[in-house]
């Protein structure tokens, strides 16, 4: 069962295991990662069998500043903009990947590119301290709810790995924001903790949207964060032995009948909802309800990515654990 060790004392325990090829879930400003050693063949198929992911869909690699980034991938005048507006912080950057960087292509799943983040905190620490990327997707089962606590980690995924790093909620609450940029225009490859509106004031272009061909990063399966129970969106009426998923101060009809409620933010606050989102949904799949009706979230700024979650989570699940 996985040691669950707050952050201030966590550092030496979690660079160990790192440097023995270990896995490790720690907290970042996004989610909790599951990290291993991102040149480290081991350690990154002990992340897709911790987690049970497809090995066709790539991992993010995490760096500790702009020097490991540029070891690692080709930055565009226009990327590299982004990252020093956005890094340490919830952006990540597909870029081209150098072929020299030493990084194994499990993390990339054979593709020439490779997703790229700076992360704030203790994975930020962690990185520089081990000087190598650590590849780092989601620490939960492959397909189910983000973590945003190191209890929701240790209770998915304690039995699969050594050591959980506590580094209490997550501020964000959400993925980051996926873009590549192209022919100097920025695509947008899954919304995230970074709003779309954000990114285009600086590119001084609206952003292009989807990916062209297949996963070209993390994130873009069809069905994805899935709780147990089934998800209904956009409800105005919630069915019996319903659990229901509140926005803002207006409620759903019948909703005093909901198995059990949870508001993502009572003031309608897009950036306290992202927060709450996988914890929320997290405690209505243990309401023992069958279904999770969830109310309507306005698709501006941080709500574009809520509801790119949503959807993922509510998608047919065939391809969960494929």
């Amino acid at each position: 069962m996985a040691e669950l060790i707050a952050a201030d004392k966590a550092m030496d325990a979690a660079l160990a295991l790192l440097s023995a090829g270990e896995v490790v879930a720690i907290p970042t400003e996004t989610v909790y990662g599951l990290a291993g050693d991102a040149t480290n063949g081991e350690a990154v198929a002990r992340i897709f069998e911790a987690k049970g992911r497809p090995r066709f869909n790539p991992l993010i690699a995490h760096v500790a500043d702009m020097a490991m980034a540029e070891r690692i991938g080709v930055f565009d005048p226009l990327s590299r903009n982004l990252a020093e507006k956005f890094w340490p912080g919830p952006l990540t950057l597909v870029v081209p990947l150098r072929p020299e960087a030493g990084i194994h292509p499990l993390v990339t799943a054979g593709l020439d590119t490779i997703a790229l983040r700076m992360p704030m905190g203790f994975g930020g620490k962690l990185i520089a301290r081990l000087g190598r990327p650590l590849a780092a997707p989601s620490a939960n089962t492959s397909g189910k709810i983000s973590s945003t606590s190191g209890e929701a980690v240790a209770s998915d995924l304690g039995g699969r790995i050594p050591l959980v790093v506590d580094g209490g909620s997550t501020p964000v609450g959400l993925e980051s924001t996926i873009v590549k940029v192209e022919d100097g225009k920025v695509r947008m490859l899954r919304p995230g903790g970074v709003a779309a509106s954000e990114i285009e004031a600086l590119a001084g272009a609206p952003l292009l949207r989807g990916a062209t061909a297949g996963i070209e990063a993390p994130g873009m399966l069809a069905s994805h964060y899935a709780p147990g129970a089934a998800l209904r969106l956009n409800v105005g009426k919630v069915g019996a032995g319903e659990a229901l998923l509140g926005f803002g101060p207006e409620r759903a009809e019948g909703w005093q009948q909901a198995r059990a409620f949870l508001n993502l933010s009572e003031t309608g606050d897009l950036r306290e909802a992202a927060t709450n989102l996988f914890a929320h949904l997290q405690a209505l799949d243990r309401s023992g309800a069958a279904s999770i009706a969830v109310e309507p979230v306005p698709s501006d700024e941080l709500g574009e990515a809520i509801n790119d979650r949503l959807a993922r989570a509510a998608a047919p699940r065939d391809n969960l654990h494929v």
